[in-house]
């Protein structure tokens, strides 16, 4: 794998759990879906996972960019 191919992939995977963990951390949808599933005591936990993987996305994107420009700056 080119390393071109492994820094948008590393930039598409950090961006795509970054959406997910921020679309389930602000708005009601693990709620709603726990709720049909009738699972909501896991409701109380949900935060010690999402937060930290929101924080892990987040790093993981801003490392795939500088990745990028630092092999865009050597070419």
């Amino acid at each position: 794998m080119s390393v071109e191919k492994s820094d948008q992939r590393l930039l598409a995977t950090g961006i795509i759990g970054t959406l997910i963990a921020a679309l389930c951390c602000f708005t009601p949808v693990p709620a709603v879906l726990f709720g049909i599933l009738g699972v909501t005591a896991v409701l109380g936990w949900l935060d010690y996972v999402l937060l930290p993987a929101l924080a892990f996305f987040i790093g993981l994107t801003i490392y795939a960019v500088w990745r990028r420009q630092r092999n865009t700056r050597n070419s």
